[in-house]
Parts: C-alpha cells; sequence; structure tokens
C-alpha cells in the first residue's frame, strides 16, 4: 500500500505537473484522475483548462507519481488521450487530499 505524501520523508516526496491533451472534458477526466491520485496515495489538484485541456499537479512518492503518469496517458475508457506534457510543478501543491478545482 503507497504511503501518503504526510508519512514520506520530505527526500521521498515529490512533485509534479501535467497538461493532459485531447478529448479529456466532459468525460470524467477530473473526477477518474481524484480517484486514481487517492487510490495511489497522492495529493494535489485537477482543473480543466480553457483550451479544452486538463492541468494536474500531484505530490506524493516517486513510485506512486511514475504509476500516476502512466494512468494519465490512459485516461477513463470515455477520455482520449493525445499526450500528456510535463509543466513546471507548483510548489503551493496540497501535501494532503486531492481537489478538483473549477
Amino acid at each position: 500500500m503507497p504511503c501518503s505524501p504526510s508519512s514520506a520523508s520530505e527526500s521521498d516526496v515529490g512533485l509534479r505537473g501535467y497538461r493532459v491533451v485531447g478529448l479529456v472534458q466532459g468525460v470524467g477526466f477530473r473526477h477518474w484522475t481524484r480517484r486514481t491520485a487517492e487510490r495511489l496515495g497522492l495529493s494535489g489538484t485537477v482543473r480543466n483548462l480553457p483550451d479544452g485541456s486538463v492541468e494536474v499537479h500531484a505530490a506524493g512518492i516517486e513510485e506512486s507519481l511514475r504509476r500516476f503518469e502512466e494512468a494519465l496517458r490512459d485516461g477513463p475508457p470515455a477520455a482520449r488521450v493525445e499526450r500528456v506534457e510535463a509543466l513546471t510543478p507548483r510548489a503551493d501543491t496540497p501535501r494532503s487530499g486531492f481537489s478538483l478545482k473549477h
């Protein structure tokens, strides 16, 4: 079972930012992202962007972040992910909980 970011040592915790492009709005992508992140013990945020993409910021142990990125590349069944781009991680990414932003 993955440990939560709050119980991992600071050196084990990483931050990641992603922009997910494709058919990712109106298909449950944000809710799926939150559930996937919580299952992996990650914290962070997800929000729709005006250009139709989705922005994700996550914090957690490196192995969980790697698995999360792999999952983002597939997305939920109704989504059609074209690509996942790396963003500069936000220093203010929450270290507990995963929230949907509007």
